[in-house]
């Protein structure tokens, strides 16, 4: 009997481990080149991410940053993958490190931000299979201890209006696994192919009311204003070139 109470009164928390899934992050490294050696440094990270970051969990997917003080710069990321698999990630025993540290570092200004991004499936919409092209990157400062409101009172709303009115439109929601004093707490990242998907016309607030309501949209800027400290954007262009993989983004590997 005491054994049948005791299964009873574990049952719940079983199941709740039985359901758990580790989420998923990228690793995002920020990189610098010193002037003049652009060419040596492409070579030499192509060469290496070809080598050691083909497709799978430890792929590597390089992006040119395009606007913002950044401009210039490079986007190193790998994943996605859950935390555990970066036990078993490409290091000295296998010659990756070796590599890294003789044919990319000496073209870098040692100038180097690395963040870790946990990636939400139930924020994001990748419905479908594409191969990355463009990226407009929208990240957020969020105000301490306002995480939840954020998320409930600003994030889920604009799914929500991106999921009636956007249906088409890939995108992905990330919050940022480290605390940091860069404002990089959110990122909201839209997938597009050609440079006219930024002349489209913005029906943003249009859209909000017509989802949420006369009057929400006043509301959803107040919420705004009452969990966040700012926000910046930038477009990323994706680098075949320099990647470990072609870009192709299957939609099951999303979800």
């Amino acid at each position: 009997m005491k054994r049948v109470l005791l299964t009873l009164l574990l049952l719940p928390f079983l199941v709740s481990a039985q359901d758990y899934q580790e989420p998923l992050v990228f690793q995002n490294v920020m990189l610098s080149v010193m002037p003049g050696h652009t060419e040596a440094f492409e070579k030499a990270v192509a060469a290496h991410n070809k080598k050691f970051h083909p497709a799978g969990p430890y792929q590597a997917i390089v992006y040119s940053i395009n606007s913002g003080k950044n401009a210039g710069k490079y986007m190193w990321n790998m994943g996605p993958l859950p935390w555990s698999a970066l036990d078993g990630r490409p290091a000295s025993d296998d010659g990756h490190d070796g590599d890294w540290d003789a044919n990319v570092v000496p073209h870098l200004t040692g100038d180097v931000d690395v963040n870790y991004w946990k990636f939400h499936p139930e924020l994001s919409n990748f419905s479908k299979d594409f191969t990355l092209k463009n990226l407009s990157v929208f990240m957020v400062d969020v105000k301490r201890f306002k995480d939840m409101d954020f998320m409930n009172n600003v994030v889920k709303k604009v799914h929500e209006l991106y999921a009636k009115k956007m249906p088409d439109q890939i995108h992905g929601a990330y919050t940022n696994e480290l605390g940091n004093e860069e404002g990089l707490d959110f990122a909201w990242v839209d997938f597009f192919d050609t440079m006219a998907w930024m002349g489209k016309e913005d029906k943003f607030p249009q859209y909000f009311e017509e989802v949420h309501g006369a009057g929400s949209f006043q509301k959803f800027l107040k919420d705004v204003e009452a969990t966040t400290n700012g926000q910046k954007s930038e477009l990323w262009s994706f680098r075949k070139d320099l990647s470990g993989t072609d870009g192709t983004v299957e939609a099951a590997s999303r979800q």
